[in-house]
Formats: structure tokens, sequence, C-alpha cells
């Protein structure tokens, strides 16, 4: 995911986002690899330096599925990101937010879906 500052949009997925901060290595010179995962989540994300030319803010749409939409807009919010009100819908509800470089996510709830 293309960032302009690393450790900025790292806080940001780790302590108002709550993903889980899983490896922040340098395996060779101009390369850093940051993986982060959302809670209970199988897939992560990556960021940092000499990962991608794709200018900062450039990702168009991320989704991830959360089995309480309502706890996830909450959390979102107590922690400071600006994040839209529940948009429901008769096939699943969203709430919307962008990290600081502009790159954004919608958190979907799917009805039915045992794990979110």
């Amino acid at each position: 995911m293309p960032v302009s500052d690393v450790d900025r949009v790292k806080d940001f997925y780790v302590n108002k986002a709550g993903f889980n901060a899983d490896f922040d290595e340098r395996p060779s010179e101009g390369i850093r690899f940051v993986q982060l995962t959302p809670p209970g989540s199988a897939c992560s994300i990556c960021i940092g330096d000499g990962l991608t030319d794709a200018p900062p803010g450039s990702a168009p749409s991320m989704q991830m599925v959360v089995s309480d939409i309502q706890a996830a807009h909450d959390q979102l919010k107590a922690n400071g990101v600006q994040v839209s009100e529940v948009d429901v819908q008769d096939w699943g509800s969203f709430v919307n937010f962008a990290d600081p470089d502009g790159n954004k996510w919608a958190v979907q709830y799917i009805p039915g879906r045992p794990n979110g």
C-alpha cells in the first residue's frame, strides 16, 4: 500500500485502526517492509520504503469484513479515526475511512456470515 511516511501510517493502523504489527524489518538497503494485519484476519497489508512506485494514497478501495459493524465503527471513532456513519443496505452494512495518506477502506458486515 503506497504511503508517504511509514512511521506515521504504521502508527495510524496500529494505534487507531487496531491492526497488529506483525513485521517491521529492513531486509536490504533502501527496503523497509512492514506487515500489518487486522485482528482475526488471515490477510495483511504491507507498507514500507522501496516497495512500490505508486503515489501515496492511491490504493483505491481496500475492504475488510467484520462480525459487528457498530463495534467496528465505535472503535474507529473512539480512536480518533474520521469514519462514516453506518450505511445499512439489504445485503450488508458499511463504514468507510481513509488512512493519513488517503488510502480508502470500506469495513463491511455481511448478514449471515458466521465469522464476519
